[in-house]
């Protein structure tokens, strides 16, 4: 007996989907996950001072509001147990399998259902939904040597935590969005760190602090309050679009914003020198951090801006220099433009995905792909933010699916294909509209394939894109009815 829907992944995206499906009827539902627990980017990424850079009222569903966040921005033990929250609350719990990986699935175009493979077993399905998100496989740099080393390594999103690093030598590599909230928790700790610099991100001040319990209470309280508070954060997040999107030379505006919190918290001159990022702002993720620049000032640590020539077993080495050190951190990010990867994907015809996107990932709205029937991606190509909430891109996209989900029902398909052309017009028109974005200004960044096409942005205002999805346009789908077959 074939599932009405499968989910591949139990972050935001797989948990908000299976809310929302529940809730429109659909009940046999199964959400497929490899880890342990639910949870998604907030259950592995448990470094020392993970958290969120968008408000908490705006990260968070709009259908499940919290009222009681600790802080203006998330901690990840609080993020991760809102999913948890919901989970239970929605009635979706018992519909994840646990430690349960993808490793293919295949379109049967005469059963129109997908057969999944995965590493306990087989199963089927109507509808499949791909919920991994962009940010969840560790990109490890291909460093010479780094195998070599005989300390402890470790990625910053497989944090081990049975190592102390108290009274230690540190390295840490990279300094991107994580970086820079583990740096002001370790240099408490450590007794030399090491912060190996490729390129100066812009970081600039993030006002955070706990909320108040009158701010609690009024919120839980008073009518009204914790929408106002959600729309005010809402359109000061999305005016930043303008210079991300629109007009990039107003990102020059808020680059003022970033010296002069740059000359406020670091006194040294020359320190202050090698923070200044070499490209225009926005071109690679705008970071938020207070603490940060304190902490490059503190004695123990060490802002490094020398090229990694390789890793030893003993430590780094420059071209002018080796770092003896005990543990070495790599805070290089993810493998965010192979969306579905490692899984193997084949659609009609024996067609693999990754044939599909050997010039890049497409999907039209970033959601359905051309030669997958009754295929629905979740955080697809051309729908990450430079701007705003994630959590309001995929509400948008869970309305879209479900009208997808709702027109195989009430007029009896087997399966309905976003047409070729329509998928084509679309990626012709995001790659367009991003030669003015500010992501495409030179610099190279996550956003981007190794060739430079940049297919994780949406190149728009948010709201835009909750209209584009507003309703599935039926033009734009061939469709198999269950009479044919």
């Amino acid at each position: 007996m074939a599932h009405s829907v499968v989910i591949i992944g139990s972050g935001f995206g797989g948990i908000g989907m299976a809310i929302r499906l529940r809730e429109a009827g659909v009940h046999d539902v199964v959400v497929l996950e490899k880890a342990g627990g639910l949870g998604g980017t907030w259950r592995d990424n448990t470094y020392p001072g993970a958290a969120c850079d968008v408000p908490s009222h705006l990260y968070s569903f709009s259908f499940e509001r919290k009222t009681d966040w600790t802080r203006r921005f998330p901690p990840q033990p609080e993020i991760l147990d809102y999913l948890w929250h919901c989970a239970r609350k929605y009635g979706v719990l018992d519909k994840i399998r646990f430690g349960t990986e993808v490793t293919e699935a295949r379109f049967d175009e005469d059963a129109a259902l997908w057969r999944v493979s995965t590493t306990t077993g087989e199963l089927d399905a109507r509808v499949l939904v791909s919920a991994c998100g962009q940010l969840n496989r560790p990109a490890l740099p291909p460093i010479e040597g780094r195998e070599s080393f005989a300390g402890t390594s470790f990625h910053s999103s497989r944090w081990d935590h049975g190592t102390d690093l108290r009274g230690k030598r540190v390295a840490l590599v990279g300094t991107g969005a994580s970086a820079i909230q583990i740096v002001p928790e370790i240099a408490k700790e450590a007794a030399e760190l090491r912060l190996f610099q490729r390129s100066a991100p812009y970081v600039i001040d993030k006002p955070d602090r706990p909320y108040r319990a009158w701010e609690k209470a009024v919120l839980r309280t008073v009518p009204g309050a914790y929408a106002l508070s959600r729309a005010r954060i809402y359109a000061m997040f999305e005016s930043r679009a303008l210079g991300f999107v629109k007009y990039p030379k107003l990102m020059g505006l808020m680059e003022k914003g970033f010296r002069k919190h740059l000359e406020e918290q670091v006194a040294d001159p020359a320190l202050r020198g090698q923070l200044v990022p070499g490209y225009r702002m926005g071109c690679k993720r705008i970071l938020l951090s207070d603490t940060y620049y304190p902490a490059l000032g503190r004695p123990n640590v060490d802002l490094i801006t020398d090229p990694i020539e390789r890793v030893t077993p003993s430590g780094i080495a420059t071209a002018r220099e080796h770092y003896d050190v005990d543990v070495i951190v790599y805070a290089t990010g993810f493998q965010s433009t192979d969306f579905l990867s490692p899984m193997k994907i084949v659609g009609r015809d024996g067609r693999e995905l990754n044939e599909a996107w050997r010039d890049g990932a497409q999907a039209h709205l970033g959601i359905t792909v051309s030669g997958f029937p009754n295929l629905f991606l979740l955080y697809g190509p051309y729908t990450n933010l430079g701007h705003n909430s994630i959590i309001y891109m995929l509400e948008s996209q869970f309305r879209y699916v479900l009208g997808c989900v709702e027109a195989l029902r009430r007029h009896g398909l087997d399966w309905i294909d976003v047409k070729p052309d329509v998928q084509d017009a679309f990626t012709r028109e995001m790659r367009e509209r991003m030669r003015a974005t500010v992501w495409e200004a030179g610099c190279q960044s996550w956003y981007m394939t190794e060739d430079g096409k940049v297919v994780n942005n949406w190149p728009g205002f948010t709201f835009a894109y909750r209209n584009a999805t507003r309703r599935p346009d039926p033009r734009h789908f061939t469709v198999r009815r269950a009479t044919a077959r």
